[in-house]
């Protein structure tokens, strides 16, 4: 049995599934019926699921379900509550949408949403419906809903590259692994397809698609078996969370995960490769371990190293790895083994002659009786141990641990033999001892068993009588000299395994402290250069490195750092590669492994930041697990700094964008409300002056300054009116309107600029009334016809057409001028932006730009294009609704 400590649970696990259970105790239950596939029967379990409940005293409410015409499925619904949907206008439609406001008013017990993954429509409180379920438990409503295999993000690009189909609804999987229940529901790939046949999933004309492409039954197979894996490992995870929470320690074998004992001994590649081969045919996850003994510390580094290469070698085999520190074999593997809830264990076979020595296999065996062991042989053990014999050196014998271990006793006994008269042999023999406790302590396992020895060997010739001979006169003595050397040994042991355990706790003390350090350090930076700097003396220190950090420029290409002294030079093809694929290169990888750097790309959670390059003094330490997992953490949180030091900067720079913005929108619309006043009175004055009889030369001159106050005045007029669009001063007045009015005003406002054009219009006589505001839609005309007669030559045509289709109004002025600028078909329409940059032409920009925000605040949008004549067309659209009916007593009229 393992001893009583191993079976304590992990404080930490207990501490997060208490804070988890805290957090359940006030949040409503979620139940997710789980498919491979539409069809499966996920929405018609969940509406009977309701009406059992229902039929037991539970008021479920109907959220939100879609029938998709299955008549099976709509008449479940005869006899519960359902919920008025939402409806969410959208390009001239109505969208039926899931109201969550009302859900959250009638508070139910229970509430019944379908399709999890459904993005909602735009205007929508959350863009996902997943987020309105979160809400909904979060208000302590339990929730019922419906998911599908291929809308699990994970799995995404699985379901892509089996159906040939990227499903574009996703959801987190996250939200999946957080449920409190999962239902399979599960059917048959012939039934299904039966089932399809038949129209019970799809109407007619869509199933005969789906039957040709999505639903095919290699398709369906290949699905099912996903929706029953991810099952399983949900399921696995709440097997592991019931083992922590009522504290079993012995493994379920609930699961076929298996762990690989990596040992010094020969053939650790063939148990590896065993074990990987044993995994496939099981389909099943597997570990490998390398426990690291004291005496395994010991080794020569040469044989460490090919331990590490064989751990590496199951890692791209795909195992989990790693390194354990214990002092039995047995007992480590056993409590791995119940931590990660694995029940068969595979190991080497025993090569071992001697009969005392007891086997890895029944040790772990003695340890946990519960664990399938499975012994794994090798045809070329011999010709490993040769081969490792061949390359390695014996182990040379460290003589001076063993020399300090021999004088220990000596000077005791020096010391004793000058108190012989006064201390009694017990006192001499417990100095003996307390020199083995000290040699054990200070020195190890090998040199205290010397300093033991030569103890009782000194005990007995120099203080037992006779003196100066090994005999024994008294037998009791033979008593006592097995107690020494039994004492000492066992001493020796405790104290040799307290200086290892004392040694791996400094260890993982010491990278605990690095990490804690660098990510403090992390948190008060604001630029990249701090980054880059307290990363490269970090890891130099952590990992004895030689470190620089690679990040791109603004076309994503990496920039050469300056040469560092004593680092060799970098490969910059083998960095951008390690950049653009987001992958580790170079040293100790599977990608250019001969390299003298190791290349690891700095992964955010938005895109790649860099790349890291360390040069170690030892490459070894590339190959233990724990400290690549370090060293992986490392970057993880340099990556995340940079994207935080760049988002940073993006917002610094959006606040100033900002700030300028507002200061000018102050500046302009104070201007232009000073200027309006006395632009208004020179006006009045020009007309007047014009329309006084003066003589022709005088006439002339009043006409041209009357033109340019009224253009002044426009331009006045624009500044202030962009000014109160982007401060929300501007309220709509939205009436229902027929176009051609509309037309006609804008046309009489711009006669004096189209003078010089024909002008022609296309209005269909069955347009629609349309819903908005007269005055600013007139603007946006009359600012379109101004634009098209400012930039065409004189006698131009310039044309104005409408069409009414697909639940929206397009409005389109086109002419058969020079047409747009190559490039600039949305730059027109920003604020202060000229068809011409260097132009005589009057204006300053605004027209378009106050197009643009009266389209937009309409719900309708205005874009540029080449005309089908060579010139330019500027469309803009509004959003058709329905119009109300007129009272009878018009109609009769």
């Amino acid at each position: 049995m393992i001893p009583n400590d191993s079976q304590r649970p992990d404080p930490d696990a207990l501490l997060a599934q208490m804070q988890a259970s805290a957090a359940r105790a006030t949040r409503g239950r979620l139940r997710i019926y789980f498919g491979a596939s539409a069809g499966v029967g996920k929405t018609y379990a969940m509406l009977n699921a309701a009406r059992q409940l229902q039929g037991e005293g539970v008021r479920p409410l109907v959220g939100i379900v879609e029938t998709h015409g299955r008549a099976e499925t709509a008449a479940l619904l005869d006899s519960l509550d359902v919920l008025p949907p939402r409806q969410m206008p959208w390009r001239g439609k109505a969208l039926a949408e899931f109201d969550l406001d009302a859900a959250l008013a009638r508070r139910p017990n229970l509430i019944l949403v379908d399709e999890l993954a459904h993005s909602n429509a735009p205007g929508s409180r959350h863009p996902k419906r997943w987020q309105d379920v979160e809400e909904l438990l979060e208000a302590g409503i339990d929730v019922f809903t419906t998911v599908n295999v291929q809308h699990l993000e994970s799995l995404n690009d699985v379901v892509g590259g089996i159906t040939g189909v990227r499903v574009a609804e996703t959801l987190p999987d996250t939200v999946f692994d957080r449920a409190d229940e999962v239902v399979l529901v599960d059917v048959p790939a012939d039934e299904l397809l039966a089932r399809l046949k038949d129209g019970k999933v799809y109407q007619a004309a869509q199933a005969e698609r789906a039957a040709r492409n999505f639903f095919r039954k290699g398709n369906l197979i290949a699905l099912r078996e996903l929706a029953l894996r991810r099952t399983a490992d949900r399921v696995g995870g709440d097997v592991r969370s019931y083992r922590i929470e009522k504290v079993i320690g012995a493994p379920w074998k609930t699961g076929a995960a298996l762990l690989a004992c990596v040992g010094d001994r020969p053939g650790g590649v063939h148990v590896v490769r065993s074990a990987a081969r044993l995994a496939g045919q099981l389909n099943a996850s597997w570990h490998a371990v390398y426990i690291e003994t004291p005496a395994l510390q010991r080794l020569p580094a040469a044989r460490r190293e090919r331990i590490l290469e064989t751990l590496k070698l199951a890692q791209d085999l795909g195992a989990t790895t790693a390194v354990l520190a214990g002092d039995d074999l047995g007992t480590a593997v056993a409590r791995y083994a119940e931590q990660q809830n694995i029940g068969k264990v595979v190991l080497g076979r025993a090569t071992s002659r001697w009969r005392w020595h007891l086997p890895t296999l029944r040790r772990i065996a003695r340890a946990a009786p519960a664990l399938d062991v499975i012994e794994v042989g090798s045809e070329n053990v011999q010709r490993d141990r040769d081969a490792n014999m061949r390359a390695e050196p014996a182990m040379p014998w460290r003589w001076r641990p063993h020399a300090l271990g021999l004088a220990a006793p000596v000077l005791v006994a020096a010391f004793g033999a000058t108190l012989a008269d006064r201390l009694e042999t017990t006192n001499i023999a417990m100095l003996f001892l307390l020199a083995v406790l000290v040699v054990a302590f200070r020195l190890g396992r090998g040199p205290a068993l010397t300093a033991s020895v030569a103890g009782v060997a000194l005990f007995d010739y120099l203080f037992v009588q006779p003196r100066f001979s090994f005999a024994v006169s008294d037998i009791q003595y033979l008593i006592t000299f097995a107690v020494m050397l039994a004492v000492g040994l066992i001493t020796s042991h405790l104290a040799a395994g307290l200086r290892f355990q004392a040694r791996v706790a400094t260890h993982r003390e010491g990278r605990a402290r690095a990490l804690y350090e660098y990510a403090r350090e992390l948190t008060g930076v604001l630029q990249a250069e701090q980054v880059l700097e307290i990363t490269r003396r970090t890891l130099a220190q952590a990992f004895r490195a030689q470190v620089t950090l690679l990040l791109p420029d603004e076309q994503g290409r990496l920039v050469e750092p300056e040469a560092q002294a004593g680092m060799s030079v970098l490969d910059m093809a083998i960095a951008q590669w390690a950049f653009d694929r987001a992958a580790p290169a170079g040293m100790g990888t599977g990608t250019l492994p001969s390299a003298a750097l190791f290349y690891l790309p700095l992964v955010a959670p938005m895109r790649t930041r860099g790349v890291l390059v360390l040069e170690p003094a030892d490459r070894r330490w590339l190959l233990v697990p724990e400290q690549r997992r370090q060293l992986d953490t490392f970057a993880a949180l340099a990556a995340i700094a940079l994207e935080r030091v760049h988002y940073i900067d993006v917002a610094q720079k959006a606040l100033v964008q900002m700030e300028s913005e507002r200061l000018r929108n102050s500046l302009l619309a104070a201007l232009s409300h000073d200027l309006r006043t006395p632009l208004t009175s020179l006006v009045g004055l020009a007309e007047s002056l014009a329309r006084s009889p003066l003589s022709p030369v005088q006439s002339e001159l009043a006409g041209a300054l009357r033109e340019e106050a009224v253009r002044m005045s426009t331009l006045v007029g624009n500044l202030l009116d962009m000014a109160r669009i982007e401060s929300g001063a501007v309220h709509l007045n939205l009436q229902w309107q027929a176009l051609e009015e509309t037309v006609g005003s804008a046309l009489r406002a711009a006669r004096t600029l189209l003078a010089g054009h024909r002008v022609a219009t296309r209005l269909p006589a069955d347009l629609p009334l349309v819903r908005y505001d007269a005055v600013l839609i007139e603007r946006v005309l009359a600012n379109l016809l101004e634009n098209a007669a400012k930039y065409t030559p004189a006698g131009s045509t310039i044309t104005l057409s409408a069409s009414a289709a697909g639940g929206k109004l397009e409005v389109t002025v086109a002419d058969d001028g020079p047409g747009l600028p190559t490039g600039q078909e949305e730059a027109i329409f920003e604020k202060f932006t000229r068809g011409e940059r260097e132009s005589a032409k009057p204006g300053v920009g605004l027209g378009l730009a106050i197009c643009r925000a009266i389209v937009q605040a309409h719900g309708g949008t205005i874009a540029a294009r080449r005309a089908a004549e060579g010139g330019a067309a500027l469309v803009f659209t509004l959003p058709l609704e329905t119009p109300p009916a007129l009272p009878e007593e018009s109609i009769h009229a």
